[in-house]
């Protein structure tokens, strides 16, 4: 799989997750930055970086449902490919 599709493929995750309603403000507002990050015209390993820190940051939190950390989770995975 291409790095572009790949990209797509996990900014398409990140915003089924941002858009559940049952996921904290927090969470989304990591979301969203982190689908700012990929968007940027920078190094392709930077931006993968940056979301993954976000991302795990994210998923430690004590309230977040199971099945959303699962998801954050496979995010974290797929752009450790990258």
């Amino acid at each position: 799989m291409l790095k572009n599709e790949l990209l797509g493929e996990i900014v398409m995750l990140m915003k089924e997750v941002e858009q559940d309603e049952g996921v904290s403000i927090n969470t989304k507002e990591k979301i969203l930055n982190g689908i700012n990050t990929l968007n940027q015209d920078i190094d392709t390993s930077v931006k993968a970086s940056k979301v993954i820190h976000e991302m795990e940051e994210a998923s430690q939190n004590n309230n977040i449902e199971s099945y959303t950390r699962t998801q954050l989770w496979n995010i974290v995975s797929l752009l450790e490919k990258l």
